[in-house]
């Protein structure tokens, strides 16, 4: 099982910056889909960005261009830099983990088999 834990949340004013990391307990560069997701209360899950083994990102389109994430794989730890902030992506944000064993790594919650508790972002307009 991997252990995933986020750091760096808070509060910023819309079109400021934040960045996230997480660290994971296992050797990120071993072949892992690494992915952020963010959830509302009362809301279904969303899938942010998501890195495969290679090195390929993926963005949700409403995040694309404003987001990056990264692997810092010295530190085995996953970052999300997050620029131009808007009050539409304040929400609790997880670190998520899977094997990838090819076949590509998706925004899609149910593959993930691990995760982390959460930190929470909240822009203010």
């Amino acid at each position: 099982q991997v252990q995933l834990e986020e750091s760096g949340g808070g509060s910023v004013q819309a079109g400021g910056s934040l960045k996230l990391s997480c660290q994971v307990s296992v050797q990120i560069g071993s072949g892992y889909c690494l992915a952020w997701f963010r959830q509302v209360a009362g809301e279904e899950r969303e899938g942010v960005a998501v890195v495969e083994r290679n090195g390929l990102r993926r963005y949700a389109a409403s995040v694309e261009g404003r987001f990056t994430i990264s692997r810092i794989l010295a530190r085995n730890s996953l970052e999300l830099q997050m620029d131009n902030l808007q009050s539409e992506d304040s929400a609790k944000y997880y670190c998520a983990a899977r094997p990838d064993r090819g076949g590509g790594c998706w925004l899609l919650d149910h593959q993930y088999i691990d995760w982390g508790q959460g930190v929470q972002v909240t822009v203010s307009s």
